[in-house]
């Protein structure tokens, strides 16, 4: 198990969100230094934190900001985009769009941070996924979420013998800019955090971290039907 006090962590997409919430959490937790990623690094407005410039799609950036984080013993992906793209009607090129922020972004970001985290003694990294990671009702969106729970399950295998333990983050309507226009129950970022950085400390598996992904969870193992009720109407 991992804690947080004493640690150097890494957030990318720090600057707004769940990723300023993870931020501020940290530092309460007596995080000793917090790098926050933006693509903007001047929209970083933590006080404490050590803003760093990351865009993680492209293996330049993500390789820079490596070479300036050595110090990292704890990686949360957090940073990703809600292209939503019809995989009938939309460019092709959207949907690829979606899977580069959301499943290959993480993917670079795991493979340059790694070493760092093993060569500074282990620690953890943890995916921030979604419950639509188990339902497909956001086309290209749902789909780079399910990619991305399937990488984590597979980091969390490989990862484990190198003293680096992985926690997936699984949550519903967050209030936050990208759920501005949903009319629906959301819990605050800062819950979210909380509960994260809970399941860092206890090394636990997966995080769910609302009652909507623990609904959806819990259906997983029932019939496809009971899942879309629209397929029987």
């Amino acid at each position: 198990m991992t804690s947080i006090e004493g640690s150097v962590a890494l957030v990318t997409g720090g600057s707004r969100g769940i990723g300023r919430a993870l931020v501020q959490s940290l530092y309460e937790r007596g995080a000793q230094k917090v790098y926050a990623t933006a693509r903007d690094p001047r929209t970083v407005t933590h006080p404490d934190a050590v803003p760093l410039a990351l865009e993680v799609s492209d293996p330049a950036s993500v390789a820079a900001a490596a070479k300036q984080a050595q110090d990292v013993t704890v990686l949360i992906n957090n940073a990703g985009a809600s292209v939503n793209a019809n995989f009938l009607d939309s460019p092709v090129e959207d949907v690829r769009r979606e899977f580069e922020t959301n499943f290959y972004g993480p993917l670079l970001v795991t493979r340059a941070f790694v070493p760092i985290i093993e060569r500074n003694g282990g620690g953890h990294i943890l995916n921030v996924h979604s419950v639509l990671s188990w339902i497909g009702l956001l086309n290209s969106y749902s789909a780079s979420k399910a990619a991305l729970w399937s990488q984590t399950n597979s980091l969390r295998l490989d990862l484990k013998p190198r003293g680096i333990e992985v926690t997936g983050l699984h949550v519903g309507y967050v209030d936050t800019d990208l759920a501005a226009h949903v009319d629906a129950p959301k819990s605050t970022p800062e819950s979210v955090a909380a509960q994260a950085l809970d399941g860092i400390e206890s090394g636990a598996f997966e995080v769910l971290a609302d009652d909507v992904s623990r609904h959806v969870k819990a259906q997983l193992s029932q019939d496809i039907g009971a899942m879309y009720p629209q397929l029987s109407a």
